[in-house]
């Protein structure tokens, strides 16, 4: 019988990481190559442009300085593809039901603390409402049709203002219409916030609210969305 491997699975390499990226990115602009390929040959240009431009003119210089800039562009390339595939993943999971949790578990940064679980749903309709905690205050986001949410964002900003009074609670709705906030924009705007409470009040509004806060664990994500798929993966 042969014996078990205890080794690690090795994660994918760099550059299949970057192919993962392109392909990914690829998908949603079309004209990713061309733009890519642009960037690339404005940085050789570049860097040749300089060689020939310092004194004094010599063929080691300019070859040099091509591959200076050749290096530029692609790591101007690596960026523009990064930004871009991030604005691709917005883009697909954009209206998708979930999407808010995914978007406040991974992009609020260590300065505020929030669930992909929703702290209220309503099962039939997926309406939904997430909640971060942090210097900002609570923000209360809800996902879903407005005229339907307000029975539970009422619900869970009274729930909040019980045990943190005097703490700020901000609501947030994710949508395009007036006064609603679209989802590429969600971590922005609560990362805009100014700061309200310092770190240990901060510490004990989040055990008072999660002291209060009924147990959703046995509720799935609302369908429509896979984070793991969603999310447009980046090289390490």
């Amino acid at each position: 019988m042969a014996a078990r491997s205890t080794a690690p699975e090795k994660g994918p390499g760099f550059f299949s990481q970057i192919r993962t990226l392109y392909t990914f990115t690829q998908k949603e602009f079309r004209w990713l190559p061309y733009l890519l390929a642009g960037i690339l040959l404005v940085g050789i240009a570049a860097g040749v442009g300089i060689g020939f431009a310092l004194p004094p003119v010599a063929v080691w210089s300019i070859i040099l300085w091509g591959i200076t800039g050749l290096m530029l562009g692609v790591l101007a390339s690596m960026m523009t593809m990064t930004r871009l595939s991030t604005r691709a993943m917005y883009k697909k999971i954009d209206g998708m039901p979930g999407a808010t949790g995914h978007v406040m578990s991974t992009s609020l940064g260590r300065k505020w603390q929030a669930s992909e679980m929703p702290v209220g749903i309503n099962p039939k309709t997926q309406e939904a409402v997430y909640r971060a905690i942090g210097r900002g205050g609570v923000v209360i986001v809800g996902e879903g049709a407005r005229g339907r949410l307000t029975r539970l964002v009422n619900d869970e900003r009274s729930k909040v203002q019980r045990v943190a009074s005097g703490v700020p609670v901000t609501v947030l709705y994710i949508g395009h219409g007036e006064g609603e906030v679209p989802i590429s924009k969600l971590s922005s705007t609560i990362k805009a916030l100014p700061t309200k409470i310092d770190r240990a009040t901060m510490a004990a509004v989040i055990k008072r609210v999660e002291s209060v806060s009924q147990s959703l664990t046995s509720l799935p994500i609302p369908k429509g969305i896979d984070p793991t798929k969603a999310r447009a993966p980046r090289p390490r």
